[in-house]
């Protein structure tokens, strides 16, 4: 008897190390299939600002190739300007629902009790980085690192150089806020924000990241090394519309140098790239009156507007490891508080919140244009 006990007792000690070691080698083979998400943002721009769909001022070749190979949604909504839209994409909720309903005055925080959409991403094993504009709160408990970033770029209020912000900060070679401590970083701020991104995924590259790009351009005022405008000044074009386009002309080049890192680190494949814009075009950008420079894809309206022009925006979604790719546009209504619900589905992520979502996922539809969806009026 007791030379069965010991024999059992040695199985025992054999045995539990090789089972923890297979589940901790199940977890690293999950966390490993798992896609990354990378979150491009950009504030202010217009639908009918890029060329691939129909702006005729301006060419974006990067763009216009991370269009022809996703699936754009066409019918894409969000809120008429910044932080509500911001809200809406974070929480899957319409904005007004986690107290944000304007861009200032303590408006643009949400809830402290809202969960984000970087925080079951942070629960999952995801690495989590924001890049860029935040406009959801400057101050405990808002700021991104309490909302499941765990490394952070910023600058304080809805954009650079604004009251909230450090004073003299002009986009070029400025004081911005990183992991909670004040830097300075040399060079033009969208360089800044992709280069940085850049960095956090070669970190990161071995296990999933959640990266969010999240631009302050083209928001006024347009600043922008003259490398850009110049081209576009030299075709007529007025200097308040050139330093506008040529704003959006340098998020062009920062997305070529991202999808050249991606197939260095050969992390194309398993890496959910969204593109889209918060609002539409501000009024601020247009040309003097009796100039042509202008193109709006026949919407009415512009950032601020019920019009479509004030919230339909575009939105592309390439996935090639997941079959979400080539070129195929989705004409369904929907809007930005899909898209929580959508990534969490996507990616497989474990969510244990109880979280009452206005969205839904529009992952069926990604994979079958034609699936059924429920018609909603938003």
């Amino acid at each position: 008897m007791k030379k069965n006990i010991i024999r059992l007792i040695l199985v025992l000690i054999w045995t539990f190390p090789s089972v923890g070691g297979l589940a901790r080698n199940n977890l690293v083979k999950e966390r490993q299939s798992k896609p990354n998400v990378i979150l491009i943002l950009v504030d202010d721009m217009g639908y009918g600002d890029l060329s691939c769909l129909g702006g005729p001022y301006l060419k974006t070749p990067a763009i216009d190739k991370l269009y022809a190979e996703s699936v754009r949604l066409t019918d894409f909504h969000v809120d008429p300007t910044c932080a509500p839209t911001r809200a809406s994409l974070f929480t899957g909720k319409y904005s007004a629902k986690t107290g944000v309903w304007h861009t200032l005055a303590g408006r643009s925080f949400p809830d402290k009790d809202e969960v984000f959409l970087s925080e079951i991403f942070a629960e999952n094993g995801y690495h989590t980085g924001l890049f860029g504009k935040w406009h959801l709160g400057d101050n405990y408990p808002y700021l991104p690192q309490y909302r499941g970033f765990q490394e952070v770029l910023t600058f304080k209020g809805g954009g650079v150089g604004q009251i909230d912000d450090f004073w003299r900060n002009d986009y070029f070679d400025d004081i911005y806020v990183h992991n909670g401590k004040n830097e300075f970083f040399e060079g033009y701020c969208t360089d800044v924000w992709f280069e940085n991104a850049i960095n956090f995924i070669e970190r990161n590259k071995a296990a999933p990241f959640f990266c969010y790009i999240s631009a302050n351009a083209p928001h006024y005022p347009y600043n922008v090394p003259n490398e850009y405008t110049l081209p576009l000044r030299e075709k007529g074009i007025d200097d308040n519309t050139s330093r506008y386009l040529g704003m959006i002309s340098n998020i062009d080049e920062n997305i070529q140098k991202l999808s050249l890192q991606l197939k260095k680190l050969a992390l194309i494949d398993n890496t959910i790239i969204i593109f889209m814009s918060d609002n539409g075009r501000s009024a601020v950008s247009l040309p003097k009156p009796g100039q042509p420079y202008f193109f709006n894809a026949g919407m009415r309206g512009l950032k601020g507007s019920s019009y479509d022009g004030g919230h339909r925006v575009p939105f592309f979604i390439r996935w090639p490891g997941g079959g979400i790719e080539g070129g195929k546009d989705i004409n369904t209504l929907l809007a930005g508080f899909d898209l929580m619900p959508t990534l969490i589905n996507m990616c497989g992520l474990r969510n244990d919140r109880k979280i009452d979502f206005d969205g839904r996922s529009f992952l069926p539809l990604l994979k079958n244009n034609r699936a059924s969806w429920e018609e909603r009026t938003l």
